[in-house]
């Protein structure tokens, strides 16, 4: 595995909860500012106390570079935010989430990077902040990148150590 992949700062648990209710704040603000427009809230999938590096954030950009190609002219509002734990970039495009969904299903199944990537579009259910997942395009679940299982499971039951994962990453951004 390239330590260089690994680099970046450590985060540990408290962070990653910190980070997740802010970015949950953010996307509850996007979607009462631009009601009715699609938001969405892209990170990368990466295992592990290293979050960032340069060899992710060259992935990350790659894949927000082809994002903002294909919504440019039905884009409202986007930002990226540099954070230790992660980037993470917010779109909120003048199309249905549904809409959104479908394009960016087509970028994670058509590019290298696009499985490292959580592009999720987010809607009010409720008062809930929810994804829309891919089973209600009435497609399968997201596939595991080292076994190909349904990556929730392997996740879930910790079916893979986190250095075999960041092989895998490694190996990924090497294809490129």
């Amino acid at each position: 595995m390239s330590k260089k992949v690994f680099d970046g700062p450590i985060v540990d648990l408290q962070d990653m909860l910190e980070a997740r209710e802010r970015r949950s704040l953010r996307q509850r603000s996007l979607l009462e500012k631009y009601a009715g427009a699609a938001v969405l809230s892209a990170t990368m999938n990466i295992p592990g106390p290293v979050k960032t590096s340069q060899d992710l954030g060259l992935a990350f950009d790659q894949i927000i570079s082809q994002i903002e190609s294909l919504i440019s002219e039905k884009r409202l509002f986007s930002k990226k935010l540099e954070l230790k734990t992660g980037w993470e970039y917010y779109l909120v495009a003048d199309m249905t989430p549904m809409e959104l969904k479908r394009t960016l299903i087509a970028i994670e199944e058509g590019t290298v990077y696009g499985r490292l990537m959580d592009l999720d579009v987010v809607q009010l259910k409720g008062n809930q902040v929810t994804p829309i997942s891919r089973t209600q395009l009435g497609l399968s679940p997201r596939k595991c990148y080292i076994c190909s299982a349904i990556a929730k499971e392997c996740s879930r039951s910790r079916k893979h150590s986190v250095e075999d994962m960041q092989k895998a990453i490694a190996d990924i951004l090497k294809q490129s």
